[in-house]
């Protein structure tokens, strides 16, 4: 009965993601549990799988909140979710810069920051707004030779930089600014990293910075608040509950977002 239940569900929710663990890892221990309460096996990786299931982009280890999961066919619509909008609160620390551009990283570089205001940082933030220009972190899940490029850079290998590339940040605001540390509320598109943002801020105001925590807020419709499943809520009964509660929120979702700029011109875990 159980088993039944769990292969027939088909659509998208989300969980909750915890700091210090991947979102493959995460997406893993979810399938896990919903197997074994169904009292099901995994098949080798090689033959058919007993349950798809699937993220919509990856958020990193050192960062929590909303990962968005497809289940079933729910798999085939997860592409609206990578390329979709995305929130973030995120931490930023004057002064210091990261190999990993987060906490996890060994610091590379440090710099003063007593000169800085909130009236310099509201004056850069302006320029981060919009369509940008953004080159992508060393440490990342984007790929060279089908490895990733964290992989290469931690097995020592010589990488060089993605070239800059197109993003979209459809809004950015100050929340709360005790130095060195700065809080921000970012709404962006796909592609976009949050800890090349902090980085770049960093020097538009002579200085360095790093992110000290980072949540992702909201993925497309989905809220961390109203909609992510704890662990301790992951069964199949609450997965086909929140499938049934929160199937309207992607028929409302709006295809495309608009600059919250002058410019108001549309541009990716």
């Amino acid at each position: 009965m159980a088993a039944a239940k769990l292969l027939s569900l088909n659509g998208i929710f989300c969980v909750y993601k915890p700091k210090g663990t991947t979102s493959a890892h995460n997406l893993n221990e979810l399938k896990q549990k919903l197997l074994k309460e169904a009292g099901l096996k995994e098949h080798g990786k090689r033959r058919k799988q007993t349950l798809k299931l699937g993220h919509g982009g990856t958020l990193d280890s050192t960062a929590s909140g909303v990962l968005v999961v497809g289940i079933g066919d729910g798999t085939k619509m997860l592409g609206t979710m990578l390329s979709g909008s995305k929130e973030y609160s995120v931490i930023g620390e004057l002064g210091k810069e990261t190999d990993t551009l987060d906490d996890s990283g060994t610091v590379t570089e440090e710099k003063p920051y007593d000169h800085i205001t909130r009236k310099d940082l509201e004056k850069v933030l302006k320029t981060f707004t919009g369509n940008i220009m953004q080159v992508p972190p060393l440490f990342s899940a984007l790929k060279k030779d089908g490895k990733r490029l964290s992989c290469l850079v931690r097995e020592g290998a010589e990488v060089q930089e993605k070239p800059a590339r197109q993003v979209t940040v459809y809004g950015l605001s100050i929340t709360d600014f005790q130095p060195p540390l700065f809080t921000l509320d970012i709404e962006c598109g796909g592609g976009f990293y949050v800890r090349s943002l902090i980085r770049d801020i960093g020097k538009a105001l002579s200085s360095c910075a790093y992110v000290k925590e980072l949540i992702r807020t909201k993925q497309g419709p989905f809220t961390l608040e109203e909609h992510a499943l704890r662990e301790d809520s992951w069964s199949i009964e609450q997965v086909a509950q929140s499938l049934q509660e929160h199937s309207h929120l992607l028929t409302a979702e709006p295809a495309a977002k608009r600059l919250k700029t002058e410019e108001r011109e549309p541009a990716r875990e």
